[in-house]
């Protein structure tokens, strides 16, 4: 165990410096310059350059780069040149928003793939099965934009059941909060809920064929028992991964989802800062959409060996 979690400690370090560098060089390859996209058009050049010098932006890539490399080593992200405020502050107040929302996004896609997955691989075949199925193949070809644009229309605008965009004024109630977070999890929730099905069927076909499924059978067990207890315990591999993989993805912002419902998360803030050409925000925001996907994974396989003991870390 210890010998596994220090290899993949140390695979997660190279990972980061790989990002790191490419997302520092990357972001310089994209044109427009960020003091003059701040400044505006009647900005003279005077302004312009001093305003790179301000932010070492005239210095050469690798004198810059050392001293990024620097500041990342003593947990400083930088200065916003956008917000004009510390970048690690901005992330922080966009975190809150995008965690919510992610946790109640795969909570409903949980809830509606798993269950649907199971009932239609033990149904195979039948009426059930091909309706569950068809559910699946119209949530993966569904576009999140679109389905965002209906469920507004209807209970937003229509039937004003929910707020239409937004995550509510400051210092609201959490109640509130969640309020504003019914539609675009719904949206996030049922779309991602395709995959989750599709793959729960699949893994679940694979089980229920094997021969501990009819030893389990032949002894009496109910059939309850046997697809709870025997099947799924063992077709939950895949599942767990394919959720690890949507829920580092949700985490790191949707950002489709998060335009139409104008919600302050990641995935808002990325776009944003993209287009502002924010070096430092863009590089740090790349930094927190990859160490959450490396931390999601490794969390993924830890989580491997509780479900199937037989599974060893080395």
């Amino acid at each position: 165990m210890t010998r596994y979690l220090t290899s993949r400690l140390a695979g997660m370090v190279v990972v980061m410096m790989l990002v790191a560098t490419l997302v520092f060089f990357i972001t310089r390859l994209a044109p427009g310059d960020p003091a003059a996209i701040m400044l505006g058009d009647q900005a003279t050049a005077a302004d312009i350059a001093k305003l790179r010098e301000s932010y070492g932006l005239d210095k050469p890539l690798p004198v810059q780069f050392a001293y990024w490399l620097g500041e990342l080593a003593q947990g400083n992200l930088g200065q916003s040149i956008f917000l004009q405020r510390p970048v690690t502050q901005a992330l922080m107040e966009r975190a809150e928003p995008t965690f919510f929302l992610t946790l109640l996004s795969i909570v409903i896609a949980t809830a509606i793939g798993v269950p649907c997955g199971i009932v239609a691989a033990v149904w195979r075949g039948k009426g059930v099965d091909q309706f569950f199925s068809g559910f699946a193949m119209l949530g993966a070809s569904i576009p999140s934009f679109w389905f965002g644009l209906i469920l507004m229309q209807i209970f937003a605008v229509s039937l004003g059941w929910f707020p239409v965009a937004g995550y509510g004024d400051p210092g609201v109630p959490l109640g509130q909060r969640l309020h504003h977070l019914v539609l675009p999890s719904i949206v996030l929730g049922v779309v991602n809920s395709a995959l989750i099905l599709r793959f729960t069927r699949a893994s679940m076909l694979d089980v229920l064929s094997d021969d501990h499924i009819r030893t389990a059978r032949a002894k009496g067990l109910s059939e309850r028992s046997v697809i709870l207890h025997h099947a799924l315990a063992n077709a939950l591999i895949p599942v767990i991964t394919v959720l690890a993989l949507q829920f580092g993805s949700l985490l790191t912002g949707a950002i489709i989802t998060e335009q139409i419902f104008s919600w302050p998360g990641l995935g808002r803030l990325l776009i944003q800062s993209i287009n502002a050409r924010d070096y430092p925000q863009v590089q740090a925001s790349i930094l927190v959409i990859a160490v959450t996907y490396i931390m999601v994974n490794f969390l993924s396989d830890l989580l491997y060996g509780v479900v199937d003991p037989r599974i060893k870390l080395e």
